[in-house]
């Protein structure tokens, strides 16, 4: 048996050594059972270890900025969202059709939980995710330029099958920002899709980005075929804050 074990672990069947022990440890559970059976039931407790490995990783890489969670989302009426929509957007058929996902409202209404929350639903369903504040990832590109990895860093983006950009439009891009946001954008149109969490309004999107070929050519493959979304209603951390005091009140 010592010899068994040390095959699979050479072989790093990690889930199969685990399940064979503890059909070992209980052998009158599985007495009845052929051996086909018994062999189906050791690959199927290591393709689940390995599914929820990679599950990890995905998630581990994607950074996100909260932990969200799509059965925590609140469909509030006032917020311009229900749960046949996002159900809908969970399923994922944007993202096969590589449609990109416009979220626009003001500050504080739930649109970073939104994205995040998508973006880990999407991890467990094994896609690779990448989450980025917009000023954070131009600043990543910078660096890239001066220490040589800039490529490395473009490829990578361009093979994620979503990549978020939180917190948009912030400030106006200067020449270098929007020249390397443009080969992000070009490089994964029709190919991968981009979800853009935004408080500027989509029509402002040209004067944020500025100079207008560049404006025009993010723009054009960034909104055609888009699915927009304009979250409403007051601020969620407002809320939130009143109901944590009237609960102190109480």
């Amino acid at each position: 048996m010592n010899i068994l074990i040390n095959q699979l672990t050479t072989l790093k069947l990690s889930g199969v050594k685990t399940a064979l022990l503890q059909q070992l440890e209980q052998p009158n559970l599985y007495i009845e059972q052929s051996f086909e059976e018994r062999l189906s039931l050791l690959l199927e407790y290591e393709i689940t270890g390995r599914e929820q490995r990679r599950i990890e990783r995905l998630t581990k890489q994607a950074k996100f900025r909260l932990r969200a969670n799509l059965q925590e989302i609140d469909y509030h009426i006032e917020r311009g969202l229900n749960k046949g929509k996002i159900r809908s957007f969970a399923q994922g058929e944007w993202l096969k059709q590589h449609h990109n996902l416009l979220i626009t409202g003001a500050t504080g209404c739930g649109k970073t939980y939104l994205s995040c929350a998508l973006g880990h639903h999407y991890c467990q369903q094994e896609h690779s995710v990448y989450y980025f504040r917009l000023k954070e990832l131009l600043e990543k590109l910078f660096m890239a330029q001066a220490d040589g990895s800039y490529r490395k860093l473009i490829s990578k983006l361009k093979g994620c099958d979503l990549l978020i950009l939180d917190d948009w439009g912030l400030e106006p891009l200067n020449a270098q920002q929007r020249s390397d946001l443009l080969e992000i954008i070009d490089a994964r149109y029709d190919y991968k899709s981009t979800m853009i969490t935004s408080q500027l309004p989509v029509a402002h999107w040209y004067e944020m980005i500025g100079e207008s070929t560049h404006a025009e050519a993010i723009l054009d493959r960034l909104v055609h075929s888009a699915i927009k979304i304009e979250l409403q209603g007051e601020s969620m951390r407002k809320r939130l804050k009143q109901l944590t005091d009237a609960d102190h009140v109480s």
